[in-house]
Formats: C-alpha cells, sequence, structure tokens
C-alpha cells in the first residue's frame, strides 16, 4: 500500500492506532524476555516488527535493534511470495536468509499472517539470535569461511507451525544441526508466542475500530512517516558527499585494508547512496548481503531523524547502488555471516556524512562491536554438557559537536542491546570473569573527547574440547576522529595460557582456536574518536578526566598536551600547571604535524624499543603494525594516514 483514496483517519484516531501498533510491538519484545531459552536473545539481540499484508513495515518497538529493523520487511516479502494462495490462520513461517535480505544466519526470523476470518490482513514477525547455527565452529562464526556451506544452516522459508499445529520434524530437523538443540526449541515457540501477541492486539484494534479503519492506519502511518522525511530531506540543500572507511583486511590476501566507499547525493527529496569503488568481496565472512546494506544506510541515516518512527514510509526516499559481488553487496554462496563489520562502517561512514550536513548532531567514529564466542563441554553440568558462550562488550561512541562521546554504550548497530551481565555468563558458561571496568586510556582524544572503552579479563573453567572465535575489526581500521580529532585504539584479544607468564596476542580475527580448563582471555574495546583538535580541550575537562580514571597523567600531557600535577589521589585531587600546559601546548602544536608524516620504519624501531606505545604508534604517528611483532603494514599505513591526513591533520591550525 502507498496511496490513500479513501477519507484519511481523524488525528485522535491516527495517533491512537500510530502508537497501539508500536506498543503491539513492544509487547512482543516483553513476551521474549520472559519466555526465551537463549542467552544472547535474552540480552536483547532480537527485533520485532508488524508489516501490512503486502509485507512493507509499519511498527517497530521502541528497543528493536537497527541493524535487524531494516530487514524485516525484505524477509516477510520473501514467504509471502514462497506462500502467497496457501497461507491459512495458525501458520507460522521460518527464515534466516541473508540472500532473501536478511543479516546472517543467526537471525532466525518467525512470520505470523494475521487474519481477521478469512480475510489476510497483516504480519507479524519476530527475529531472534540463535546461539548457534550449525556450521564449522560453535557459535556459526567462522572468519575463515569463503561460503556458506561452512557457516550454517540456510532456512528458505519454511512452516514451522501449520494452522495452528507444530511441525515437529521440520523443527526437530532445524534444531538436530545446531549445537544446542533443545534451546533452539524453546526459542522457537517463544518466538511464535510474540507473533501470537501481536495477532492478539491487532484483532483487538479492529474489533474497537473495525478492519477498514485499521488497514487504513496501517497505510497512513507509512505515508506520515515519508512524508516528513521528505520534507526534511527537501529543506535542506542538494548536493554531493562522499568518503571511505575501511575493514582490516582480507585473510586470503595479504596485507592492506579494505575500502568501502560511499557517495550519498541528496537531490529534492530523494537521498541515492552509491557504494561503486568499494572492494570486491573478500575471503572471510566479513561481507553484507544487499539487505543488509540497505539495513545500515537506514540506520546511520536515521540516527539524524531520532524523532521519526521507522516504518517503510522511511524508505521509500531512499536509493542505493551497489556493484554486483562486492564487500557491500554479496550474492549466494558467499559468507556473509560477519556482516556487522562492513554494517558498522557504511554506519560510520554516513554519520560523517550527515555530520557534514547537519553539524548541529555531528558525531566522530564509534567503536566496532566485538564477538567472543566460545563452545565445548562443560564438566560442570553433565546434564547438559555442551556450553556456547557467546558474548559482545560495550565501548566508546564518537565525540560530538559540543559535546562528549557516549561512555560504555552498546554498538551503533543496535543500542537496543543489553550489556551482558557477568553473574549471567557464570551461570550458563564455564568462565569466570577477573576484570570488567572502563578502560583507562581509551578515548580518542579531542576538543571533545569520544567515550570510553571498556577491558574485560575471563577465565575459562572446567571445560573439554573448547574452542574460541573471535570476530572484530579496528585492529588497523583504528576508530578514527574527525575535524581534527584523534583515533582511539586498536582492537584485539589476548590470550595468557595455564601456567603461563606472558600473553600472546591473537588479534581481531581468528577462528577455532583450543582453549583450555585456566586459559585467561582478556580484550579491549576501543573508545570513540575525538572530535576537534585535542589541545584546544578546557584543560579543567582533561583534570577531570583524569579524576575519573578516564584519562592517565601521562596521555593527558602527551594527547592534550596538559601538565597535571598528582596532590592526593586518594582524595582525588590533582592540579593544572597552566604556564607548563601553554608551553607543552605550543610545543605539540610546533611538532606534531611532523610527527605525523614520519617515516613508519622510524616509528616502527621506536616502538620495538619501547620509547612508544600503541597509542603513540596510532595518534601520534599514524602507522599501522603488527601489533605483535612491531613490523609496519605499509599498505595498511599509506590507507590509515591518508584517512588521518584528511580527518585530523587539516583541521590542525
Amino acid at each position: 500500500m502507498t496511496s490513500n483514496e479513501t477519507n484519511p483517519l481523524d488525528p485522535v484516531t491516527f495517533e491512537v492506532l500510530k502508537n497501539s501498533f508500536i506498543t503491539a510491538v513492544d509487547q512482543m519484545a516483553e513476551q521474549m524476555l520472559r519466555t526465551c531459552y537463549s542467552f544472547v536473545i535474552y540480552n536483547r539481540d532480537f527485533s520485532n516488527g508488524l508489516h501490512d499484508a503486502e509485507g512493507n513495515s509499519v511498527a517497530q518497538g521502541n528497543q528493536d535493534i537497527a541493524v535487524h529493523v531494516g530487514t524485516l520487511h525484505f524477509t516477510c516479502k520473501d514467504v509471502i511470495r514462497t506462500f502467497e494462495g496457501e497461507m491459512k490462520p495458525g501458520d507460522v513461517y521460518a527464515i534466516n536468509d541473508p540472500y532473501a535480505g536478511g543479516t546472517h544466519f543467526s537471525d532466525v526470523r518467525l512470520i505470523r499472517p494475521i487474519f481477521d476470518d478469512d480475510t489476510l490482513i497483516a504480519f507479524s514477525q519476530s527475529n531472534g539470535h540463535w546461539s548457534d547455527l550449525g556450521g564449522s565452529v560453535p557459535g556459526s562464526f567462522d572468519v575463515s569461511a569463503r561460503d556458506m556451506f561452512r557457516e550454517a544452516v540456510r532456512i528458505t522459508p519454511v512452516r514451522l507451525f501449520r494452522a495452528g499445529e507444530f511441525c515437529h520434524d521440520v523443527a526437530g530437523m532445524i534444531a538436530a544441526n545446531t549445537r544446542d538443540p533443545a534451546s533452539i526449541i524453546g526459542d522457537i515457540h517463544s518466538q511464535a508466542q510474540a507473533t501470537q501477541v501481536a495477532e492478539r492486539e491487532v484483532l483487538r484494534l479492529v474489533k474497537k475500530y473495525g478492519r477498514g479503519q485499521v488497514l487504513q492506519g496501517m497505510n497512513e502511518v507509512q505515508d506520515y512517516v515519508e512524508r516528513a522525511a521528505r520534507q526534511r530531506i527537501a529543506a535542506l540543500p542538494d548536493g554531493t558527499w562522499e568518503t571511505v572507511d575501511y575493514i582490516d583486511r582480507d585473510p586470503g590476501s595479504g596485507e592492506g585494508m579494505i575500502p568501502i566507499r560511499v557517495k550519498m547525493t541528496i537531490k529534492g527529496d530523494r537521498i541515492h547512496y552509491d557504494f561503486t569503488g568499494s572492494h570486491p568481496t573478500i575471503s572471510s565472512i566479513y561481507n553484507s548481503a544487499p539487505g543488509a546494506t540497505f539495513s545500515a544506510v537506514v540506520a546511520g541515516m536515521k540516527t539524524f531523524f531520532p524523532d521519526l518512527p521507522l516504518n517503510s514510509g522511511f524508505y521509500r526516499m531512499i536509493s542505493i547502488t551497489a556493484p554486483e559481488n562486492s564487500v557491500v553487496s554479496a550474492e549466494w554462496p558467499v559468507a556473509v555471516t560477519g556482516f556487522l563489520m562492513p554494517f558498522e562502517k557504511i554506519m560510520n561512514a554516513i554519520f560523517e556524512m550527515w555530520s557534514k550536513i547537519m553539524p548541529e548532531r555531528a558525531i566522530a567514529c564509534a567503536f566496532n562491536l566485538e564477538y567472543l564466542l566460545a563452545g565445548g563441554r562443560d564438566l560442570r553440568s553433565p546434564e547438559k554438557p555442551i556450553f556456547m558462550f557467546y558474548e559482545w562488550l560495550p565501548g566508546g561512541w564518537g565525540g560530538r559537536n559540543g559535546k562528549d562521546g557516549s561512555d560504555v554504550t552498546t554498538a551503533c548497530f543496535g543500542t537496543g542491546l543489553m550489556s551482558q551481565p557477568n553473574e549471567g555468563n557464570e551461570r550458563v558458561n564455564p568462565t569466570r570473569t577477573t576484570e570488567f571496568q572502563i578502560l583507562r586510556d581509551s578515548a580518542g582524544p579531542g576538543k571533545w573527547r569520544g567515550g570510553t572503552g571498556v577491558q574485560k579479563t575471563s577465565v575459562l573453567l572446567d571445560s573439554e574440547n573448547a574452542v574460541m572465535s573471535y570476530i572484530c575489526d579496528r585492529e588497523r581500521a583504528v576508530v578514527w576522529g574527525v575535524e581534527g580529532g584523534l583515533p582511539s585504539m586498536p582492537h584485539g584479544l589476548s590470550i595468557r595460557r595455564n601456567g603461563e607468564d606472558a600473553s600472546k596476542w591473537l588479534g581481531s580475527v581468528f577462528s577455532d582456536y583450543p582453549v583450555y580448563t585456566g586459559d585467561e582471555f582478556a580484550r579491549p574495546t576501543a573508545g570513540g574518536g575525538g572530535f576537534g583538535d585535542p589541545l584546544e580541550r578546557d584543560p579543567e575537562a582533561v583534570r577531570e578526566d583524569v579524576i575519573d580514571d578516564y584519562v592517565s597523567i601521562e596521555r593527558a600531557a602527551r594527547d592534550y598536551g596538559v601538565v597535571i600535577r598528582e596532590v592526593d589521589a586518594d582524595l582525588c585531587e590533582y592540579e593544572i600547571d597552566l604556564p607548563a600546559t601553554e608551553t607543552l601546548r605550543a610545543d605539540l602544536r610546533s611538532k606534531r604535524v611532523g610527527w605525523a608524516r614520519m617515516a613508519p620504519e622510524e616509528v616502527s624501531d621506536l616502538y620495538k624499543k619501547g620509547e612508544i606505545d600503541v597509542l603513540d604508534v596510532v595518534r601520534r604517528h599514524a602507522v599501522i603494525l603488527d601489533w605483535e611483532t612491531g613490523d609496519v603494514l605499509p599498505k595498511t599505513t599509506e590507507q590509515f594516514r591518508d584517512s588521518f591526513e584528511k580527518r585530523t591533520v587539516a583541521h590542525w591550525t
């Protein structure tokens, strides 16, 4: 439905129906939280939606994560294409197909047609991330997979309930191909019940207002969002903006970052995004299928229109060009489970372009989502011997125009996610958390600093045949600052074997790594990039950051040029030496451009000698090293320096 030929609803009825649709979806979420089996779903890695009879999105929930909602209409429409003319009341269908507009195989959608009498009037959809869908490694994230056959079970549209009767055979076949079939069956019933909650609410509205008005309301809420969005776009100047961000590497093609190029054009009340020039698909799971790329565009752009509801009306003004077989337009059977890595690059690129158009909402780069997955035999629990540890951490968002970035916040791909409680993870997995705290000096320095990241360290307890995978990025394409702001820090994981003193750096990309009882694994998350020249930050704000333990005294001097003396750390008393600060800032201004252009090999030598640290390498010298050996990565450094020159050096005065 794209037009309304009947008399419009009166304003009160329209507003009641608009909010009732959203409330129905929120109630789906409450149902899932109380009935799900998987710990990952309990921590809100899910979303729900209400669709009209054509599959167009009518409403999402208030906390549904952005990465999903821009794809729900695609999977609903694929189910319609498959079962059109065969649907019955009580049917529920499943789909997880990334190539049909989904995200990755772990996001399994259950879709229920809603009938009033014998007339199909709507669909409800529940999407949950199942912690395992089979494939070559526990958690179904094998970064070395080149195609989907090593990733997971691909579910093309299939019935799980037929006229209200549970299809045990189909559900059992799907569950049997996973490492935790009991939880899978439980989550199927939880999601199916969530779709029934929306069905109940829609039919209640039909009984109260009549079918015609409810259907008209579904149409009008989409028209309303389209109209409001087009008006705002039309009020902006026409023009073209472009930028580039990077994935760290293609594991099968040597050193060098993978570019994602985005050009945005506003013309009248329409917006076009062009990804021409983006890299071809790569030999890992870090590819995005077209539906996920569309969702990234929507999520990034919607950040700048926070007051508008999100439904298919918002999508009507957007068009996309994505080259075939590129990292942002992968086709079957290319591996796509790690689509979140290009997804968040697209979001941050869009943040950067929209920051030029709406400087009052400008924001620097946010940290990159990371997933730690481990699985094996839990020797503590003979009744459920296989464990599936699946965890993500919060980090920092970019500094903003006039404000520091958000500290310790869930990733930009889905702010509805919860930070998983240690106690919950320790209960269901053989792990113990030994450290979880805000990470000092993780925030990208700026006039307005980025938000802070965290450091988490855990120990593997009684287990057997356990392996670990780490899915992350920005170990090399380090979180960047803008308008003269500085980068954050590299991502990556270190492991210290039981009984050993030294840790080994594993980096941000590995799968199927054997781990044993007593092994300790530690990982930081980056902060957000800095916004504006850090030498222009109010020294008092730097002192407050030192008091809060967000910034060390050493980095206050090295990054901000602020000289601070500790008076009494227990009483949080620190003094600023203003004359020394003025002198140091003048010295830094005279030297920093030269530092940023120092020969990379010289930087590497200083790092290997211990004369500078990782933060100096990235923030002062804009060099990317192999963080285990200290050797220069020449192509990566060239790419990173180009970004640093444009986003940072060019804005220093």
